[in-house]
Order: structure tokens, then sequence, then C-alpha cells
């Protein structure tokens, strides 16, 4: 069976360091509970071997407008 990540389907996910995190709050001047959230569950947070509090970068790459970044942190469940 090949990899979820395999699938080109599936946007790259990627976990972010918390330097990285730091700096994405401070840019947008929000906190860690007002970002979007991704589930512990998820196949490919499994996958990436994300854990609750960690931030995904999603880079997905759209035609129209090229690659777009998307951040969510990990909650339990």
């Amino acid at each position: 069976m090949s990899s979820i990540m395999e699938n080109f389907l599936v946007p790259k996910h990627e976990i972010i360091s918390e330097e990285e995190k730091v700096a994405l709050l401070n840019k947008y001047k929000i906190s860690l509970k007002q970002l979007p959230k991704i589930l512990s569950s998820d196949p490919v947070v499994k996958v990436i071997g994300a854990k609750v509090g960690d931030v995904i970068k999603i880079t997905r790459n759209e035609m129209e407008i090229g690659h777009t970044l998307y951040y969510r942190v990990v909650i339990k469940g």
C-alpha cells in the first residue's frame, strides 16, 4: 500500500518549528487558538508525526493563483 502523501490530491504538509510558529502568530497578531484546526487523528497528521499543539504548514498548488499557504494547529481528536 502506498503512502497517503504520494497521492496527487494531498497537498504538501510539514510541521513548522517553534521559531516559525512564534513568527507566524506575531505576524498576524493572533493566538494559537485562533488558527484553523486539524485533528490528531487525521491520516496525514499521523504520517508526518505531528503532535497536539504543533502547527502544520500546508502548501497547495492551485492552477489559477499558484502556491498558497495554509496553517493548521493540531488538536486532540
